[in-house]
């Protein structure tokens, strides 16, 4: 049996935990819905030892290393390594396409480090931008009153469902895709007042009105993500790993995510009209 071993299984690794198991792979993990403990240094070496393939979502610790192959990477040897990273390495390129040649760098230096930790350790890099699907995305935020427009001519980034990364990932393993980073991204970058106006278009709801970024109250993290504009470019991922996206722009992600989250006609009366990455 094919065995995977997860570190940080969160919301995105999850999906892929998640898509292998159905397909008979057998997976241990940890992290919030794992069920061994990062500490754990017995227990993980052990399911470690039984692995073929091993993937990490872990962020940079707070010494701006990586804390897996601080604690585990002598035991990675020989196996098929994946490591969940961040388009933030390329840094801000004022709204340019930006692919896996471009130098990285930028204000995430931890980040950076632990994509080139990986690199180096003969991984398969999946740099991703912004994540969105079930319970993660401009619909939600709506739905919550804390959806934002801001008025920011020019700004612009790219985005990825999470489904869309459990097939890049999964189809890197199946081709077992040479070690490198791969960018999983939709075809469509655009600014965030899109997303919120299509969002609030699929709800029947007024969007939010334009503010500055003082009138809406950002927060220091979401002030960074609207420092930085650029467009990230997936054909590597299509040409080497065969990687098509089953939502390939914003709209057609948030019309899936709407129509999932509505009730069926058959299971439900129609209800009142009522008012992640």
């Amino acid at each position: 049996m094919t065995r995977l071993f997860v570190f940080g299984l969160g919301y995105t690794a999850s999906r892929i935990a998640a898509r292998l198991a159905a397909q008979g792979w057998q997976v241990d993990a940890t992290g919030s819905a794992g069920s061994l403990a990062f500490a754990d240094r017995e227990g993980v070496a052990r399911a470690l030892g039984a692995a073929s393939h091993v993937l990490s979502s872990v962020p940079p610790g707070e010494d701006g290393r990586d804390p897996v192959l601080d604690a585990y990477g002598a035991l990675l040897g020989g196996k098929w390594l994946g490591y969940l990273s961040s388009t933030g390495v390329y840094g801000d390129t004022g709204g340019a396409w930006v692919d896996e040649r471009a130098p990285t760098g930028g204000r995430r230096g931890a980040r950076v480090a632990c994509d080139s930790a990986w690199l180096a350790a003969g991984a398969r890099v999946f740099r991703l931008p912004g994540i969105y699907g079930p319970g993660r995305s401009a619909l939600d935020r709506v739905r919550a009153g804390k959806a934002h427009r801001i008025d920011l001519p020019g700004q612009v980034f790219s985005r990825v469902h999470v489904d869309d990364i459990a097939s890049g990932v999964i189809a890197a393993i199946e081709c077992d895709a040479a070690p490198g980073a791969y960018n999983l991204a939709d075809d469509l970058p655009c600014s965030q007042n899109l997303v919120i106006e299509e969002a609030c278009r699929l709800l029947a709801l007024a969007p939010p009105p334009l503010q500055t970024m003082d009138e809406a109250g950002l927060s220091a993290m979401a002030r960074g993500f609207y420092a930085e504009n650029r467009r990230i470019a997936n054909g590597k991922a299509r040409r080497e790993l065969g990687w098509r996206p089953a939502y390939p722009d914003f709209r057609t992600g948030l019309r899936a995510l709407s129509a999932t989250a509505m009730p069926s006609s058959a299971s439900a009366p129609p209800a009142a009209a009522s008012s992640d990455h």
